[in-house]
C-alpha cells in the first residue's frame, strides 16, 4: 500500500475501509491529515439500540477508528504502524438520527504512544460523545497476535 503522505490521505482511507467494519458501520472520511481526521456517519435503523437512540458502540467504533487513522498516518511517515491500547468513550447527549460529524486530533505524539482525543457532534452541533484513545507505536514489520503487521490503516 502507497504511504498515504498527501495533505489529505481521506480518498485512499475510504478505499482501505470497504469491505471492514469502518466500512459497514458507514464511517465516510471527510478529511485527513497527520494532525486532524474527520469523519461523518449517517445514522441507520440499524446503529439504534432498542431505545431508539445510537448505540455506544457506534460511537465507540467512530472514535477508535479516527484516532488510529490519524496515530497511523504519523507513524506511517516514520516507518511504523500503531495499534491501539486503550479507548476511554463518554456518552454526552443521545441522538436519533442525522448525520454525526466527529473530529480526532492528537493530544501527545511520542516515540512509543500517542493519545488521540474525538468529539462527535450531531447536525446541529451539539456534542454527542467523547473520547480518547491510546496506541502503541510499532516499529516495521511488528508482530502482533503471531503476524505480522503491515501498513494498512485503520
Amino acid at each position: 500500500m502507497p504511504d498515504p503522505s498527501p495533505p489529505d490521505a481521506a480518498p485512499l482511507l475510504n478505499e482501505v475501509h470497504k469491505g471492514t467494519w469502518a466500512g459497514e458501520l458507514g464511517l465516510r472520511i471527510v478529511s485527513a491529515t497527520r494532525d486532524q481526521v474527520i469523519g461523518e456517519v449517517d445514522v441507520r435503523p440499524t446503529h439504534l439500540q432498542p431505545q431508539g437512540i445510537v448505540h455506544g458502540g457506534v460511537h465507540t467504533s467512530v472514535i477508535e477508528s479516527l484516532c488510529s487513522l490519524g496515530a497511523a498516518l504519523d507513524a506511517m511517515a516514520h516507518g511504523k504502524t500503531v495499534v491501539g491500547l486503550e479507548n476511554t468513550t463518554s456518552f454526552v447527549h443521545a441522538a436519533r438520527e442525522g448525520t454525526l460529524r466527529a473530529t480526532a486530533t492528537p493530544i501527545t505524539r511520542g516515540r512509543r504512544t500517542q493519545v488521540w482525543e474525538t468529539t462527535i457532534r450531531d447536525a446541529a452541533g451539539k456534542v454527542v460523545a467523547t473520547g480518547r484513545v491510546r496506541l502503541l507505536v510499532l516499529e516495521p514489520a511488528a508482530e502482533v497476535s503471531g503476524a505480522k503487521l503491515g501498513t494498512k490503516l485503520g
